[in-house]
């Protein structure tokens, strides 16, 4: 489950780390209000969306009077920053910048554990010093029997800092960032950047938050802050359906039967130059409706061109999937292309009855896949 900016700096608060005052708005009539109600003369109007980038997009700016916060909130709240809608904006405080670092605890699988992750140059350009200069970004494994004390935090904060001043700082900073990852089952906790204001002090002035949803249930405070995106709107509804669907960037439109057979298909379709746009499982039933229940998910993506369907007939017969499909297909309207490869019990019949209609049955995955690439491709 991912948070906006300002729910994370309201969890940050709750632990006592340092952020800057901001005030949530939905109208340009509440930037106007925010603005007066910080007494400050500079303020930063902030767009709210589930996604990195927004400084370059615009959804960041720097406001110097009240004429000035409104229009910027005009041009905000009129943006789509990488296909999210601004519908709410926060109005900080403006803090003079001395240097910025980038702090962020996250679950490493390979190490089956916490890793720290510090760079003392964050900001907007922190995913480039990733990918040019990953040597200057420090990582660490955390011990969870160890967790956090006091002389591997101070080490960890001399890497970012050498005043002891800023070190005091920067040590309860890391234990209590560390603390609220662990005691609400997050699975990344991102400060970005981390500020060094030209007074000494540090703040996060961005937060990010993302929680692990299977333990959402333990966390009722958390649950409460989730606003789902279009995409997990699509998910929850295809979960109701006994759908296992995850949305993808491709336009090769997959329905597999299970769900090794559905990551296998996908890399399949990467293998031969394909990029498939999404992860369906449909299980081992040959419902009719429930065909049509994902092949409707499938086609509300406009960029799928062709689909793939995938099925291994091991307890469910080929002959049986093969009757619903043409069922389905016969209630349905479409012209995008529709491959089949089915396999397994009852498989020369199931191909058979799909002769003469208007969906093209392969023998082999390889096959199906190569035919559904090339008709993408056309």
């Amino acid at each position: 489950m991912k948070t906006y900016e300002y729910q994370a700096k309201d969890i940050f608060a709750d632990y006592g780390i340092p952020v800057e005052k901001h005030i949530l708005c939905h109208t340009v009539e509440e930037v106007a209000t925010a603005y007066q109600g910080l007494d400050q003369d500079i303020a930063v109007i902030k767009a709210q969306v589930f996604t990195g980038g927004r400084g370059k997009a615009g959804g960041v700016k720097l406001a110097k009077n009240r004429e000035e916060a409104i229009s910027h909130a005009k041009a905000i709240f009129g943006l789509v920053i990488r296909d999210y809608p601004v519908r709410k904006v926060i109005v900080s405080q403006a803090v003079d910048i001395g240097s910025e670092s980038y702090v962020g605890f996250v679950i490493d699988r390979n190490t089956k554990s916490v890793t720290l992750m510090l760079c003392a140059e964050g900001g907007v350009d922190i995913e480039e010093v990733a990918a040019k200069t990953p040597e200057k970004i420090h990582k660490f494994v955390i011990d969870p029997l160890i967790g956090l004390p006091d002389y591997l935090a101070r080490k960890y904060a001399f890497l970012l800092f050498k005043d002891v001043i800023q070190v005091n700082q920067m040590v309860p900073i890391l234990q209590r960032l560390y603390k609220l990852f662990v005691e609400k089952d997050a699975s990344l906790a991102e400060i970005n950047p981390l500020v060094l204001t030209t007074h000494g002090n540090l703040t996060a002035i961005d937060a990010k938050m993302v929680f692990d949803d299977n333990a959402l249930f333990r966390h009722p405070d958390i649950a409460a802050l989730f606003e789902p995106t279009e995409d997990e709107k699509v998910e929850a509804e295809a979960k109701e359906k006994g759908l296992s669907f995850i949305r993808l960037d491709g336009e090769i439109g997959c329905m597999v039967n299970g769900a090794g057979l559905a990551m296998a298909t996908m890399d399949m379709i990467k293998l031969y130059g394909g990029s498939p746009a999404n992860f369906l499982d449909v299980g081992g039933s040959s419902n009719p409706n429930k065909v049509i229940a994902a092949m409707d998910l499938l086609l509300r993506d406009p960029k799928v061109k062709v689909v793939l369907i995938n099925i291994f007939g091991g307890i469910t017969r080929c002959d049986d999937v093969a009757a619903g499909l043409l069922t389905a297909f016969e209630q349905m309207k479409t012209d995008i292309p529709v491959i089949v490869r089915l396999t397994g019990t009852n498989e020369k019949e199931g191909r058979a009855m799909l002769q003469g209609s208007r969906l093209k049955a392969a023998e082999t995955m390889s096959e199906a896949t190569r035919m559904a690439v090339e008709s993408a491709r056309n």
